[in-house]
């Protein structure tokens, strides 16, 4: 069996580095199951740094080697797990073309042919462009709005277009999406597809992001129902989830309060509006695994 590669692509402002905090507390628990998480110090600047002084021409065997020697454990690595929001291009760039992350077309190929002979997967977080757009452009320090958007209009905005994208330049790699909103729903499923172990298999980390978005009462709550009550299935555990969190959520932590000039209520509406038609679309999209609650 060929090693197994995943690249969890982001996107940016979704779960920010949690889901791969979250996974990197299991380390030990599954190197015995051959996962590998590499931190992301060893290998996202020398990555980005690889690809692009290649200028887009095909790695030697020599700069695919190096890079395999500081993230891969000889003889034991079977699945390898990348993290990164900026595979797919920094914050600044994502409307570069007109296009939400146009430049996978680029990237996500030469992504791919750094493990060849390896199986691929893709993982990616959706995002109300209502709130996508904001947050993301927060992080761009010294940017003005016009210059980031690159006259891309908000409501063309579809991450149905991404997707399209990414199964026609990477038609072999099986893509795996899910919604931002859903993530404190999804979270401990998210950690077992990509981890690819069994559920069996009790990883550390499943409530993270509960402890965040979840009153103190509420979190004890929830942990003296769960053991008294063990959870047997993803969809039980989402749940119960969201029957805690309708009760004992921490409403500043779910609510997005940035803004962008002409973002008005109307066109967040729309936009809200056009997420949800298009996020129908992406879950009929050959080779697409959608999780969901």
């Amino acid at each position: 069996m060929n090693m197994q590669v995943v690249f969890h692509l982001g996107a940016h402002c979704t779960d920010e580095d949690r889901l791969l905090k979250s996974l990197l507390k299991n380390c030990a628990i599954l190197k015995p199951h051959g996962v590998t998480i590499p931190g992301p110090g060893r290998y996202r600047k020398y990555i980005r740094t690889l690809l692009a002084n290649s200028d887009g021409q095909p790695l030697t065997q020599a700069e695919i080697d190096s890079l395999h020697s500081r993230i891969i454990e000889e003889g034991q690595t079977k699945r390898l797990i990348l993290s990164n929001a900026n595979f797919m291009g920094f914050a600044a760039q994502i409307f570069a073309g007109r296009q939400l992350y146009q430049s996978a077309k680029q990237r996500l190929p030469e992504l791919a042919a750094l493990f060849p002979g390896c199986e691929i997967e893709f993982h990616l977080a959706l995002r109300n462009p209502a709130s996508f757009v904001p947050s993301t452009f927060a992080q761009c320090k010294n940017m003005l709005f016009d210059d980031f958007m690159q006259r891309t209009e908000l409501n063309s905005i579809r991450w149905s277009s991404l997707v399209h994208i990414i199964r026609a330049v990477c038609p072999e790699v099986p893509l795996t999406v899910w919604c931002n909103e859903d993530t404190p729903l999804i979270w401990s499923q998210l950690l077992y597809e990509l981890s690819g172990v069994d559920r069996q298999i009790e990883l550390e980390g499943q409530d993270d992001l509960l402890a965040e978005i979840m009153r103190p009462e509420g979190l004890k709550s929830y942990y003296h129902y769960i053991n008294s009550h063990p959870l047997k299935t993803h969809l039980q555990h989402s749940r119960v989830i969201s029957a805690f969190l309708d009760k004992f959520a921490l409403k500043d932590q779910l609510e997005d309060e940035v803004s962008v000039p002409g973002l008005t209520q109307e066109i967040v509406d729309q936009l809200s509006d056009n997420y949800e038609t298009d996020l129908q679309d992406i879950e009929i999209i050959p080779g697409v695994n959608f999780i969901q609650p």
